[in-house]
């Protein structure tokens, strides 16, 4: 399983790159492998301000339905709009093409809390 080292990771799933006070967000390789072939990926929130934990999008995969949560509270300012055409960059690069939001934080320190790589591979064993 992937799990690149310079990212943040929440227990749900989440992975968080930041950039300054932007932080990219998507869900990680477990997390789009345990989903399967994602078909639609629908992110409602943009120009939202969330708080941490909250829902900012949703992802459907051929037999399910998940929520995706925002691991930082900000507003997002940037969505993946390839996802649109071709909502299968999640499963192709989690890490990349596949990211989601992009969210200026309003507190950044909300980063320190989430897990480093060697965490969250200990979380999906």
């Amino acid at each position: 399983m992937n799990v690149p080292s310079n990212l943040k990771y929440s227990n749900d799933h989440e992975w968080v790159s930041v950039e300054g006070n932007i932080a990219t967000i998507g869900i990680t390789d477990f997390a789009q492998s345990q989903l399967g072939d994602i078909v639609f990926v629908d992110i409602p929130t943009l120009d939202e301000t969330l708080a941490a934990g909250d829902v900012f999008g949703s992802i459907e995969a051929v037999k399910t339905v998940s929520d995706a949560f925002t691991p930082v509270s900000g507003t997002v300012i940037e969505m993946n709009e390839a996802l649109d055409g071709d909502p299968a960059l999640v499963n192709k690069d989690a890490y990349g093409e596949g990211w989601m939001i992009k969210i200026e934080m309003s507190n950044p320190e909300e980063v320190d809390a989430l897990m480093s790589a060697e965490d969250y591979e200990k979380l999906i064993g």
